[in-house]
């Protein structure tokens, strides 16, 4: 099969087109220079031409915190870049997978959050990141909507590499302690996403490494994994200002892959291991 995959400089796109490799597909991956993907003439010219079966739409702005005062951009990427896609999805008959995020839900509670429970974003990136899932609904019935947090992979920048950048240069550091949830893989995320394309058990879906920390036990264990001693401090999101307001719960509850047949995701721990390994070469 042949797939468009967006975004293929960030982690996931990256990783989305090695896995569609590893299997034999093939995958055709742009970046803005090749479709910029808020020009709906480029996002016409390009898809009309390439011959695909499916999008793989990984492209997106994620500077969460920037997203605040870069508003009109934020959205224009992530919400009228995305109906742009699915537009052409619509005209040629072509499935998508948009990554969205757990930001589009209000991030109170304990409870995991369910695929279908209302969406209340806090920030300027989860509500651009809500208006695109409205955008594949709107135009798409053969469509896969898959929520992740915490991401990391090799392609990029991540909590884990600033923890790491943090350890050249002291031997202290102070991680926010409440906010909940659970790191994703991009590795691991992209074989789930192309088992998914491989199907049509189209939906919403929830999909991040298995178990839950705080940032402050993610950064715990990111020291103890990589055997470098520091000394790491809880601390409250209050004594931690960020421009953009961050959900306290991102739980999400992911039965819907089993009920669905697809595999979970491996714990995050594991996870974080083999991701070590290749970065630390």
């Amino acid at each position: 099969m042949r797939f468009l995959v967006t975004g293929v400089k960030g982690q996931l796109g990256h990783d989305v087109m090695d896995e569609l490799a590893l299997r034999g597909h093939q995958g055709v991956g742009v970046d803005v220079e090749e479709m910029d993907i808020t020009d709906a003439q480029a996002v016409e010219r390009v898809m009309s031409s390439v011959q695909v079966d499916g999008v793989i739409h990984c492209a997106a702005y994620t500077a969460v915190d920037a997203a605040e005062d870069n508003q009109d951009l934020c959205m224009k990427i992530n919400a009228d870049g995305t109906e742009n896609i699915c537009r052409m999805c619509k005209k040629l008959d072509l499935p998508v997978m948009y990554i969205s995020t757990d930001y589009v839900f209000d991030g109170e509670g304990e409870r995991p959050w369910e695929p279908e429970d209302e969406k209340k974003p806090l920030n300027v990136y989860g509500q651009s990141k809500y208006l695109g899932e409205l955008a594949v609904q709107k135009y798409l019935e053969k469509y896969y909507i898959v929520r992740i947090a915490w991401v990391f992979g090799v392609n990029g920048n991540n909590f884990i590499k600033a923890m790491l950048n943090k350890a050249k240069t002291t031997n202290r550091v102070s991680v926010v302690s409440d906010q909940t949830g659970s790191p994703t893989y991009t590795r691991d995320l992209a074989v789930l996403l192309v088992d998914m394309m491989e199907t049509d058990r189209y939906g919403v879906y929830h999909a991040t490494n298995e178990g839950i920390c705080n940032w402050y036990e993610f950064a715990k264990e990111i020291f103890a994994q990589a055997g470098i001693q520091m000394e790491v401090t809880p601390i409250s999101s209050d004594q931690y200002p960020a421009k953009a307001t961050r959900p306290h719960n991102s739980r999400m509850n992911k039965d819907k892959l089993e009920e669905k047949g697809f595999r979970r995701l491996p714990p995050w721990q594991d996870a974080l291991g083999r991701y070590l390994e290749i970065i630390r070469g």
